[in-house]
Protein backbone atom coordinates (compact mmCIF):
# COMPACT_ATOMS: atom_id res chain seq x y z
CA UNK A 1 0.00 0.00 0.00
CA UNK A 2 1.43 3.40 -1.10
CA UNK A 3 0.76 6.95 0.28
CA UNK A 4 1.86 10.07 -0.99
CA UNK A 5 2.00 11.56 2.41
CA UNK A 6 2.03 10.42 6.48
CA UNK A 7 -1.31 9.45 7.51
CA UNK A 8 -2.89 9.43 10.95
CA UNK A 9 -4.81 6.19 12.59
CA UNK A 10 -6.41 7.73 15.59
CA UNK A 11 -6.73 4.77 18.16
CA UNK A 12 -10.19 5.57 20.13
CA UNK A 13 -10.39 6.51 23.65
CA UNK A 14 -13.35 6.51 26.37
CA UNK A 15 -14.08 8.31 29.04
CA UNK A 16 -13.52 7.16 32.81
CA UNK A 17 -16.21 5.22 34.30
CA UNK A 18 -17.25 3.18 37.30
CA UNK A 19 -15.58 0.06 35.89
CA UNK A 20 -12.67 1.53 34.31
CA UNK A 21 -9.96 4.19 34.03
CA UNK A 22 -9.55 7.34 31.42
CA UNK A 23 -8.74 5.63 28.59
CA UNK A 24 -6.61 8.18 25.91
CA UNK A 25 -7.38 8.58 21.96
CA UNK A 26 -4.04 8.31 20.93
CA UNK A 27 -2.76 9.60 17.40
CA UNK A 28 -0.41 7.41 15.62
CA UNK A 29 1.56 8.52 12.41
CA UNK A 30 2.37 6.20 9.60
CA UNK A 31 4.92 6.51 6.06
CA UNK A 32 4.63 4.06 3.62
CA UNK A 33 6.75 5.65 0.82
CA UNK A 34 8.85 4.22 -2.03
CA UNK A 35 9.74 0.55 -1.81
CA UNK A 36 9.17 0.15 2.19
CA UNK A 37 6.80 -2.63 3.35
CA UNK A 38 4.24 -2.23 5.72
CA UNK A 39 4.93 -5.90 6.64
CA UNK A 40 8.17 -4.50 8.24
CA UNK A 41 7.18 -1.84 10.50
CA UNK A 42 8.64 0.11 12.94
CA UNK A 43 7.41 2.36 15.49
CA UNK A 44 9.02 5.60 16.68
CA UNK A 45 8.21 5.83 20.80
CA UNK A 46 9.79 9.64 21.04
CA UNK A 47 11.52 11.59 24.38
CA UNK A 48 9.74 13.72 27.23
CA UNK A 49 9.37 17.07 25.41
CA UNK A 50 8.01 16.75 21.84
CA UNK A 51 6.00 14.58 19.83
CA UNK A 52 6.31 12.40 16.88
CA UNK A 53 5.84 15.39 13.81
CA UNK A 54 8.40 17.07 15.51
CA UNK A 55 11.34 14.00 15.72
CA UNK A 56 10.77 10.83 13.03
CA UNK A 57 8.70 12.63 10.77
CA UNK A 58 10.68 15.81 10.71
CA UNK A 59 12.47 16.83 7.61
CA UNK A 60 15.93 18.58 7.61
CA UNK A 61 17.11 19.28 4.68
CA UNK A 62 13.78 17.66 3.00
CA UNK A 63 14.78 14.20 4.59
CA UNK A 64 13.24 12.56 7.74
CA UNK A 65 14.25 9.51 9.65
CA UNK A 66 10.87 7.98 8.66
CA UNK A 67 12.30 8.69 4.68
CA UNK A 68 15.22 6.97 5.90
CA UNK A 69 13.57 3.87 7.05
CA UNK A 70 11.22 3.55 4.31
CA UNK A 71 14.61 3.62 2.08
CA UNK A 72 15.36 0.66 3.97
CA UNK A 73 12.86 -1.41 3.45
CA UNK A 74 10.36 -0.33 6.78
CA UNK A 75 7.11 1.02 6.98
CA UNK A 76 7.79 4.32 9.63
CA UNK A 77 5.33 4.67 12.90
CA UNK A 78 5.31 7.61 15.53
CA UNK A 79 3.07 7.10 18.23
CA UNK A 80 2.09 10.51 20.35
CA UNK A 81 1.87 9.61 23.75
CA UNK A 82 -1.17 11.13 25.53
CA UNK A 83 -0.31 14.67 26.25
CA UNK A 84 1.36 14.99 23.51
CA UNK A 85 0.52 16.12 19.91
CA UNK A 86 -2.49 14.88 17.95
CA UNK A 87 -3.35 12.33 21.00
CA UNK A 88 -5.61 13.36 23.62
CA UNK A 89 -4.82 15.51 26.76
CA UNK A 90 -4.94 14.66 30.22
CA UNK A 91 -7.88 15.98 31.77
CA UNK A 92 -5.66 17.54 34.66
CA UNK A 93 -4.10 19.31 32.17
CA UNK A 94 -6.73 21.86 31.64
CA UNK A 95 -6.15 25.42 32.51
CA UNK A 96 -3.30 28.21 32.66
CA UNK A 97 -1.63 26.40 35.63
CA UNK A 98 -0.99 23.04 36.76
CA UNK A 99 -2.81 22.32 40.12
CA UNK A 100 -0.94 19.66 42.84
CA UNK A 101 -0.85 16.54 41.53
CA UNK A 102 1.08 13.40 40.35
CA UNK A 103 3.46 13.56 37.42
CA UNK A 104 1.41 12.96 34.59
CA UNK A 105 2.07 9.97 31.79
CA UNK A 106 4.67 7.73 33.75
CA UNK A 107 6.55 5.13 32.44
CA UNK A 108 3.73 2.00 33.36
CA UNK A 109 1.33 4.68 31.78
CA UNK A 110 3.36 5.02 28.56
CA UNK A 111 3.88 1.49 28.60
CA UNK A 112 0.54 0.48 28.27
CA UNK A 113 0.09 3.03 25.04
CA UNK A 114 3.06 1.22 23.23
CA UNK A 115 1.15 -1.66 23.75
CA UNK A 116 -1.70 -0.49 22.04
CA UNK A 117 -0.02 1.06 19.17
CA UNK A 118 1.77 -2.28 18.49
CA UNK A 119 -0.96 -4.19 18.74
CA UNK A 120 -2.83 -1.80 16.13
CA UNK A 121 0.49 -2.01 13.87
CA UNK A 122 0.50 -5.84 13.77
CA UNK A 123 -3.21 -5.85 13.06
CA UNK A 124 -2.96 -3.23 10.35
CA UNK A 125 -0.31 -4.51 8.60
CA UNK A 126 -0.27 -8.06 9.31
CA UNK A 127 3.14 -8.33 10.46
CA UNK A 128 3.98 -11.04 13.02
CA UNK A 129 6.14 -8.60 14.95
CA UNK A 130 7.45 -4.94 14.53
CA UNK A 131 10.68 -3.44 16.00
CA UNK A 132 10.78 -0.06 18.25
CA UNK A 133 12.89 2.61 18.11
CA UNK A 134 12.84 4.64 21.33
CA UNK A 135 14.68 8.01 22.70
CA UNK A 136 15.63 8.85 25.53
CA UNK A 137 13.11 8.99 28.33
CA UNK A 138 11.21 6.69 25.70
CA UNK A 139 13.71 3.74 26.18
CA UNK A 140 12.23 3.56 29.66
CA UNK A 141 8.73 2.95 28.59
CA UNK A 142 9.54 0.88 26.14
CA UNK A 143 11.92 -1.42 28.32
CA UNK A 144 8.88 -1.65 30.72
CA UNK A 145 6.91 -2.66 27.77
CA UNK A 146 9.68 -5.07 26.29
CA UNK A 147 9.56 -6.97 29.49
CA UNK A 148 5.71 -7.25 29.16
CA UNK A 149 5.74 -8.39 25.86
CA UNK A 150 8.57 -9.41 23.99
CA UNK A 151 6.86 -11.56 21.41
CA UNK A 152 5.09 -8.55 19.45
CA UNK A 153 9.25 -7.34 19.17
CA UNK A 154 11.58 -8.34 16.42
CA UNK A 155 14.55 -6.06 18.00
CA UNK A 156 15.16 -2.21 19.64
CA UNK A 157 17.17 0.46 19.14
CA UNK A 158 17.39 2.37 22.18
CA UNK A 159 18.65 6.02 21.20
CA UNK A 160 20.63 7.99 23.90
CA UNK A 161 18.42 5.96 26.41
CA UNK A 162 18.26 6.98 30.05
CA UNK A 163 20.31 4.54 32.27
CA UNK A 164 20.22 3.72 36.40
CA UNK A 165 22.36 6.11 38.63
CA UNK A 166 22.70 7.33 41.70
CA UNK A 167 23.21 11.03 41.78
CA UNK A 168 20.09 11.94 43.45
CA UNK A 169 18.82 10.87 46.55
CA UNK A 170 14.45 11.38 45.68
CA UNK A 171 12.23 12.73 42.97
CA UNK A 172 11.05 16.11 44.17
CA UNK A 173 7.87 17.41 43.92
CA UNK A 174 7.43 18.94 40.04
CA UNK A 175 3.35 18.63 39.67
CA UNK A 176 1.57 17.07 36.84
CA UNK A 177 2.71 19.51 33.37
CA UNK A 178 4.59 22.10 32.95
CA UNK A 179 5.03 24.91 29.78
CA UNK A 180 8.25 24.58 27.71
CA UNK A 181 9.15 27.19 25.91
CA UNK A 182 11.18 27.55 22.05
CA UNK A 183 14.10 29.04 24.36
CA UNK A 184 14.44 26.30 26.91
CA UNK A 185 14.60 23.97 24.06
CA UNK A 186 17.07 25.78 22.15
CA UNK A 187 18.96 25.74 25.48
CA UNK A 188 18.73 22.32 26.00
CA UNK A 189 19.57 21.20 22.01
CA UNK A 190 23.01 23.49 22.28
CA UNK A 191 24.45 22.89 26.34
CA UNK A 192 26.07 19.72 25.39
CA UNK A 193 28.20 20.88 22.52
CA UNK A 194 32.02 21.69 23.82
CA UNK A 195 32.84 25.08 23.97
CA UNK A 196 34.71 26.79 21.11
CA UNK A 197 33.18 23.93 18.89
CA UNK A 198 31.14 25.08 15.73
CA UNK A 199 27.12 24.12 16.47
CA UNK A 200 26.02 20.88 15.47
CA UNK A 201 22.54 22.01 15.06
CA UNK A 202 20.13 21.57 11.96
CA UNK A 203 19.96 25.52 12.52
CA UNK A 204 18.52 26.43 9.00
CA UNK A 205 15.55 24.07 9.69
CA UNK A 206 14.66 25.59 13.25
CA UNK A 207 12.57 27.96 12.28
CA UNK A 208 10.33 25.61 10.14
CA UNK A 209 10.82 23.04 13.24
CA UNK A 210 9.44 25.83 15.56
CA UNK A 211 6.67 25.79 14.12
CA UNK A 212 5.90 22.40 13.84
CA UNK A 213 7.16 21.98 17.42
CA UNK A 214 4.24 24.87 19.29
CA UNK A 215 1.59 23.26 16.74
CA UNK A 216 1.86 20.12 18.48
CA UNK A 217 -0.22 22.35 21.51
CA UNK A 218 -3.26 24.41 20.02
CA UNK A 219 -2.84 26.78 22.62
CA UNK A 220 0.89 26.92 22.22
CA UNK A 221 1.27 30.41 19.97
CA UNK A 222 -1.49 31.95 22.44
CA UNK A 223 1.11 32.12 25.55
CA UNK A 224 3.68 34.76 25.90
CA UNK A 225 5.86 33.72 25.68
CA UNK A 226 4.72 30.81 23.22
CA UNK A 227 4.86 27.31 24.95
CA UNK A 228 3.83 23.94 25.06
CA UNK A 229 1.87 21.87 27.46
CA UNK A 230 3.95 18.75 28.58
CA UNK A 231 3.33 16.03 31.14
CA UNK A 232 6.32 15.71 33.84
CA UNK A 233 5.87 12.46 34.12
CA UNK A 234 8.96 11.96 31.98
CA UNK A 235 10.69 14.17 33.58
CA UNK A 236 9.91 12.47 36.86
CA UNK A 237 10.87 9.22 35.15
CA UNK A 238 14.31 10.14 34.54
CA UNK A 239 14.86 11.57 38.53
CA UNK A 240 13.80 8.67 39.63
CA UNK A 241 16.26 6.47 37.47
CA UNK A 242 18.85 8.80 38.93
CA UNK A 243 18.14 7.95 42.23
CA UNK A 244 18.78 4.20 41.42
CA UNK A 245 15.02 3.24 40.55
CA UNK A 246 14.86 3.07 36.73
CA UNK A 247 11.29 2.10 35.71
CA UNK A 248 11.87 -0.95 34.42
CA UNK A 249 14.33 -3.96 34.81
CA UNK A 250 16.97 -4.42 32.05
CA UNK A 251 18.20 -7.92 33.24
CA UNK A 252 14.38 -8.82 31.61
CA UNK A 253 14.61 -7.38 28.36
CA UNK A 254 15.42 -10.71 26.33
CA UNK A 255 15.23 -8.30 22.72
CA UNK A 256 18.30 -7.32 20.57
CA UNK A 257 19.46 -3.83 21.52
CA UNK A 258 21.19 -1.30 20.22
CA UNK A 259 22.52 1.35 21.94
CA UNK A 260 23.08 4.33 19.66
CA UNK A 261 24.54 7.50 21.22
CA UNK A 262 26.28 10.93 20.71
CA UNK A 263 29.88 11.60 21.80
CA UNK A 264 28.73 14.42 23.97
CA UNK A 265 25.43 12.95 24.77
CA UNK A 266 25.66 14.52 28.55
CA UNK A 267 22.10 12.03 29.27
CA UNK A 268 23.75 8.61 27.90
CA UNK A 269 27.29 8.80 29.05
CA UNK A 270 29.84 5.95 28.26
CA UNK A 271 29.36 4.70 31.92
CA UNK A 272 26.01 4.65 31.33
CA UNK A 273 25.83 2.99 28.34
CA UNK A 274 28.28 0.07 29.88
CA UNK A 275 25.99 -0.32 33.32
CA UNK A 276 23.11 -0.63 30.77
CA UNK A 277 24.04 -2.86 27.76
CA UNK A 278 25.76 -5.09 30.80
CA UNK A 279 22.39 -5.41 32.70
CA UNK A 280 20.17 -6.21 29.61
CA UNK A 281 19.24 -9.72 29.30
CA UNK A 282 19.72 -9.76 25.55
CA UNK A 283 23.35 -10.43 26.35
CA UNK A 284 25.65 -10.64 23.27
CA UNK A 285 22.69 -9.79 20.51
CA UNK A 286 23.06 -6.45 22.19
CA UNK A 287 25.48 -3.47 20.64
CA UNK A 288 26.53 -0.31 21.70
CA UNK A 289 27.31 2.23 19.12
CA UNK A 290 28.73 5.78 19.85
CA UNK A 291 28.75 8.05 17.05
CA UNK A 292 30.92 11.40 16.31
CA UNK A 293 30.05 15.03 17.06
CA UNK A 294 26.65 13.85 18.71
CA UNK A 295 24.28 15.00 21.36
CA UNK A 296 21.59 13.85 22.99
CA UNK A 297 19.58 15.77 20.39
CA UNK A 298 21.68 14.13 17.78
CA UNK A 299 18.12 13.58 15.13
CA UNK A 300 17.95 17.42 15.04
CA UNK A 301 21.98 17.43 14.22
CA UNK A 302 24.56 16.96 11.55
CA UNK A 303 25.10 13.38 12.60
CA UNK A 304 21.59 12.39 12.10
CA UNK A 305 22.56 10.62 8.83
CA UNK A 306 25.08 8.50 10.86
CA UNK A 307 22.15 8.11 13.73
CA UNK A 308 20.10 6.33 10.89
CA UNK A 309 22.41 4.25 9.60
CA UNK A 310 23.44 2.73 12.55
CA UNK A 311 19.84 2.07 13.47
CA UNK A 312 18.53 1.03 10.28
CA UNK A 313 21.70 -1.63 10.08
CA UNK A 314 20.65 -2.99 12.98
CA UNK A 315 17.32 -3.18 12.43
CA UNK A 316 17.51 -5.06 9.05
CA UNK A 317 20.18 -7.76 10.60
CA UNK A 318 18.62 -11.48 9.94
Amino acid sequence: MLHAQTITHTLPGSPASSDAGWRPRLALREQTLGHADRRRPVLYVHGATFPSASSIMFRFEGRSWADALNEAGFSAWGLDFAGYGDSERYPEMTGDAPAPGAPLGRAPVAADQIERAARFILAETGASRLSVIAHSWGTIATGLFLTRHPELVERAVFFGPIARRHTLSDVPSIGPWRLITLEEQYRRFVEDVPPGHPGVLAEADLPSWNATYLASDEDGLTRSPPAVKTPTGPAADIMAAWSGKLGYNPAAVTVPIAIVRGEWDSLCTDADAASLRASLGSGPDSIDVKIPQGTHLMHLEQARAALYGAANAFLGRK
